[in-house]
């Protein structure tokens, strides 16, 4: 389990993330609804080790994630997929995926793992040659997913996955994460697309002004009022 324990992040004085707690399993959805500024963003990279926990914990099996190094957060089992996605366009799809396998966990079974990859992303295994950078923002959004899976991680991150493309291509996306998801990844996918983040996740928190302001079974947020108001002007 991943567990996060009144975590809190600050970048000054300013509180971003304001004791938030939660548990994720391997194999689950959990989705973090917010608006921009919400501190969506900060949780993950707390989570990942990219910047510190001013109080609270984050676990990862009872294991303490606190303090440790970005890499070694990695290699025990956490990958982030960033808002932005962080591709390297002058390198190819096959080149990009690879470099995900970095971590010694990941080594052994490169080969295997760029196979799923390529099973559950059809496309990048059509265009393992292309460079990166000539690709829409969907493919790469997919080479930026396939990437994380060659680290042969427990639980994947994602920040705002759906930021910037086509409905459709959405759509595709989040069918590629259901399979992710198959192979008994756990999934944490921060998102402003209420609608189709809660279709495909088990259960959800709220996130206003780095608090958890709600939380509740898919179906129960798609249902709730609030959400509707706060996201979608009434209507899911």
């Amino acid at each position: 389990m991943l567990e996060l324990k009144n975590m809190t992040v600050r970048y000054g004085k300013h509180l971003a993330v304001d004791a938030v707690g939660f548990g994720l399993t391997k194999g689950e959805v959990v989705v973090v609804l917010g608006a921009n500024g919400a501190g969506k963003s900060s949780m993950l990279k707390a989570i990942a080790g990219m910047i510190p926990v001013a109080d609270g914990s984050v676990t990862l099996d009872g294991d303490l994630l606190t303090g440790v190094p970005a890499h070694q957060v990695t290699n025990r089992g956490i990958a982030l997929v960033p808002e932005g996605r962080g591709v390297v366009g002058r390198m190819t799809v096959e080149e990009n995926l690879r470099l995900g396998a970095t971590p010694s966990r990941a080594r052994a079974s490169e080969d295997e793992t760029i196979a799923q990859v390529f099973d559950i992303f059809p496309r990048l295994a059509e265009r393992r040659r292309q460079f990166v950078h000539t690709m829409s923002g969907g493919e790469q959004q997919m080479v930026a997913v396939g990437r994380a899976m060659m680290s042969k991680p427990d639980f994947l991150l994602l920040d705002e996955p759906s930021l910037g493309l086509a409905p459709i291509v959405v759509g595709d996306l989040f069918k590629a994460l259901a399979r992710v998801r198959e192979t008994g990844v756990g999934l944490l996918i921060v998102e402003q697309n209420v609608k189709i983040s809660l279709r495909h996740a088990d259960r959800g928190y709220l996130l206003e002004a780095g608090r958890i302001t709600g939380s509740g079974t898919s179906e129960e947020l798609m249902n709730d009022a609030a959400v509707r108001h706060a996201f979608l002007g009434g209507d899911i």
